[in-house]
């Protein structure tokens, strides 16, 4: 069941007015994201993997839709280990380049957080490199603190399976 989870316009002109809504989305929400707009995504969605990201309850993602169509998200997964309270990991933010400088990454990401809080997840993070500037001013402009005293480096570890549902 989606969450609607702010709703507001901005008036461009007098006769033109832009809705962005920002929406949790969860179980049978994949016709939403049939509707995206250029460049948002890394990849094409798979709707297999949509389907089954909106069903785990421990995956959320959250997008801004400008009539209908998908003009940003972000996406995260709250997790628990042994010795640690829940926690969100921010996995990734996106919003098409028609959109950007409109605060819609701070929409979606806020909206993120606040999941996270209902959760009760005692602390929420992400990654990014310092090059990266927008998602430094972005998790800046939240009140994001740098935790790192170095940079981060990230492994990878390829498992012999195919990237994409066609390859199978």
């Amino acid at each position: 069941m989606a969450d609607h989870v702010d709703l507001r316009t901005k008036r461009i002109s007098k006769a033109y007015v832009v809705t962005i809504e920002i929406r949790l989305l969860g179980p049978g929400d994949d016709g939403v994201l049939t509707r995206v707009a250029p460049d948002v995504f890394d990849a094409s969605l798979d709707p297999s993997w949509t389907a089954e990201f909106l069903r785990d309850p421990r995956m959320h993602l959250v997008v801004a839709l400008d009539r209908g169509t998908v003009v940003g998200f972000a996406s995260g997964v709250h997790y628990l280990h042994p010795d640690k309270a829940p926690e969100l990991f921010i996995n990734e933010v996106g919003v098409a380049p028609s959109h950007h400088r409109q605060g819609l990454g701070q929409r979606v990401v806020q909206a993120l957080l606040e999941r996270g809080r209902a959760l009760g997840c005692r602390l929420a993070w992400g990654l990014t490199s310092r090059t990266n500037t927008a998602a430094m001013r972005l998790y800046a402009s939240l009140g994001g603190g740098d935790a790192s005293e170095e940079a981060q480096v990230m492994f990878e570890f390829p498992l012999g399976v195919s990237s994409t549902a066609a390859d199978d």
